[in-house]
């Protein structure tokens, strides 16, 4: 579990993402591809409480709702859909700067059943940043049609986060997510997020830069990813990190963050 000042974190949200975000509430980033039914698992969990506004400084629109299960009161933030994370669009940068800097309770990350293989990319990639992370393979009636079966445990196994099918049209599915939510923001489940294993050159670089970069990020950033996207001359991100560092040390100048990765 992320043990944080709520107020500061509010404020940070708020100043720098355009998210309002109450002191009791968990933050959860939804994420997906687009047309994988994110905006129908978005609708089925906040139902009408939800608002919209602008990403801070974007003229990208983003939606953030509501929703209680079991007492515990959550924020859902809708990601702009996207591919990937490597920042090529601006849709991109911002789905990116959320997860990583935003540093959200959990991110859900909503999978299309009936072409998972293409789906795993943006997953796989969100699992390097961070662990705390929920799979919905969503459209499983659409997978069926197709005769295509999805070992949902076989995945979780294969990829050490929760992994949930839903049908989110018919509202299948839906109270496995939420207990899901509910488990991982209550430290009830346990995370091993499978590590992609680069060439003995790209590990041997990302050994030497990692004790560097967790002395300058300390338990901000995820420094295995960071390393990667140094070693990938990744400019946006670069250039985004003092920015982001020297932003949050204003609001977070004495109070450590603890993360479990």
């Amino acid at each position: 579990m992320i043990v944080r000042n709520k107020a500061s974190y509010g404020q940070y949200l708020k100043e720098f993402f355009g998210i309002n975000v109450n002191p009791h509430q968990s933050v959860i980033a939804l994420a997906g591809n687009p047309n994988v039914g994110k905006s129908t698992v978005f609708n089925a969990l906040t139902g009408l409480r939800q608002h919209t506004g602008n990403w801070a400084g974007k003229t990208v629109c983003n939606m953030q709702g509501n929703f209680v299960y079991k007492h515990k009161s959550f924020l859902l933030v809708d990601l702009p859909g996207t591919y990937s994370l490597l920042a090529h669009t601006l849709e991109e940068e911002i789905a990116r700067d959320f997860i990583c800097f935003g540093r959200p309770d959990i991110t859900l990350v909503v999978l299309d059943a009936t072409c998972l293989e293409r789906n795993l990319n943006l997953a796989l990639q969100i699992l390097e940043i961070t662990g705390r992370v929920v799979l919905c393979v969503n459209l499983l009636d659409e997978a069926e049609k197709k005769k295509i079966y999805i070992d949902i445990p076989e995945l979780e196994t294969e990829l050490g986060v929760p992994v949930v099918g839903t049908a989110a049209r018919k509202g299948e599915g839906l109270e496995n997510l939420l207990e899901a939510l509910y488990r991982m923001v209550m430290g009830a489940s346990s995370t091993e997020p499978r590590q992609i294993i680069y060439s003995q050159e790209v590990e041997e670089a990302i050994q030497q830069l990692m004790p560097e970069i967790q002395f300058l990020v300390g338990d901000q950033l995820n420094p295995r990813w960071v390393a990667l996207r140094l070693l990938d001359s990744d400019r946006s991100f670069i250039e985004r990190i003092s920015f982001y560092l020297s932003y949050r040390q204003s609001y977070f100048p004495s109070t450590p963050e603890v993360a479990i990765w």
